[in-house]
């Protein structure tokens, strides 16, 4: 397949989530943290220093393991990600610094690395303490069972709400020579814009700077988990970690190898980003927005963000109604600019609105288009060439149901 961003990019889908390239290894296991006695507790680890580079949240509410992280990123020695889900560690004071730092040193003594070196990252019930005689325990047993097909038990592992699992890999071919990139998430509530209770793993066998990979990074996940809304709550402890151990061969160092990675990197998160909301709490079908004649990006997103975060679009999406004026109100209320004689409002590929006007359409045709698993929305702008995707989900009853009955 070749990339979304970058038509020159040759991809092709592999197995394998975050340990497909090169150099990784993952487990996981039951350490007692989830009284469902699922997964819960799960370590990734390259064979070599890697390059990293992160995202995190915007909420000024948050978790230790965020502090953890950010400080040590953009990094160029780093080993290891452990995660563990059930308990967020947020809202823990100074002891959930401190069982912080001591999971990290457990960590590193166990692969014999630094703590420095090992990044952290929870999720789960906010306000109780982990648990640390179950956790601490349970590194030993994760780090004897790594291994180089353990990706898809990690990405089970840091499930909370989730009902499925959510990893990709592919392997990219940007000359003779070939990379791969792939990752893994968590995510179904609490998304929103400028992130959510979402965790994101991403591990590549290329070669890059930690500073290289640190711009790549956040302008990726300005164009996707940034984009993502489900319910527009911003979590506490969301992160986005994206570690290179360059075992490949393969150097980003050039503009053109710049924008080759950029465009991998952006269709693997792209894809999770599509599985979060196809798995968002309660919902029946993924909602995929797509925004194209902005007359700069900012506006493109702007519109896209607003028409995905409009809860009136989602719950009419629910009841498959083709009630196109609630996008119109969303573009209107989101500070992009459009041209009121070129707009273009498209539902499933069917044009409803052009020019601020209804366009006739087969109601009942369309009602059945929209009872499917994935639908579209697609605006034109008519203003310029830039453009933005923004994915979210139908808002349902059983969204309320299941955080009704979830303990926070």
């Amino acid at each position: 397949m070749k990339s979304e961003e970058n038509d020159d990019i040759i991809m092709k889908a592999v197995s394998g989530g975050v340990t497909a390239a090169r150099g990784f290894f993952a487990s996981a296991l039951k350490a007692g943290i989830k009284t469902s006695g699922n997964l819960d507790a799960g370590l990734i680890v390259s064979k070599t220093e890697c390059s990293a580079a992160g995202a995190f949240t915007t909420n000024k509410v948050r978790a230790s393991s965020v502090d953890w992280c950010e400080d040590a990123l953009p990094g160029q020695s780093v080993r290891a990600v452990f995660c563990n889900s059930g308990n967020a560690n947020a809202c823990t004071g100074e002891q959930g610094s401190i069982d912080t730092c001591a999971i990290a040193c457990s960590v590193a003594a166990a692969i014999d690395a630094a703590p420095k070196s090992v990044l952290i990252a929870s999720t789960g019930v906010i306000g109780q303490f982990i648990p640390m005689n179950s956790v601490l325990p349970a590194i030993t047993g994760l780090s004897r069972t790594l291994s180089p097909t353990g990706g898809t038990r990690f990405a089970q592992a840091i499930m909370t709400t989730d009902t499925r699992k959510k990893e990709c890999a592919y392997e990219v071919y940007p000359g003779k020579k070939k990379y791969r990139i792939g990752g893994c998430a968590k995510g179904s509530g609490m998304i929103h814009p400028k992130m959510a209770t979402m965790l994101a793993f991403v591990t590549t066998d290329a070669k890059i700077n930690a500073s290289l990979l640190d711009q790549v990074v956040k302008g990726v996940v300005d164009r996707t988990f940034n984009n993502l809304t489900v319910d527009g709550d911003t979590s506490t402890n969301d992160m986005v970690l994206v570690l290179a151990n360059g075992l490949s061969g393969v150097s980003v160092k050039s503009l053109a190898h710049m924008a080759r990675f950029e465009s991998a990197l952006f269709t693997v998160c792209n894809t999770l980003c599509r599985k979060i909301a196809e798995d968002g709490e309660g919902a029946t079908k993924r909602v995929e927005v797509t925004v194209i004649g902005g007359k700069t990006y900012s506006d493109a997103k702007a519109a896209a963000k607003a028409i995905a975060n409009s809860n009136l679009v989602k719950t009419a999406l629910f009841g498959n109604d083709p009630n196109w004026g609630r996008i119109l109100c969303a573009i209107g209320y989101s500070g992009a600019d459009f041209s009121k004689e070129k707009l273009v409002v498209k539902l499933c590929g069917v044009p409803v609105c052009k020019n601020l006007r209804p366009v006739p359409f087969p109601v009942q045709k369309l009602r059945e288009k929209l009872d499917r698993k994935v639908v579209a929305i697609d605006v034109d702008l008519g203003l310029g060439k830039h453009s933005a995707i923004a994915h979210t989900c139908d808002l349902t009853y059983d969204y309320i149901k299941i955080n009704a009955e979830y303990h926070t």
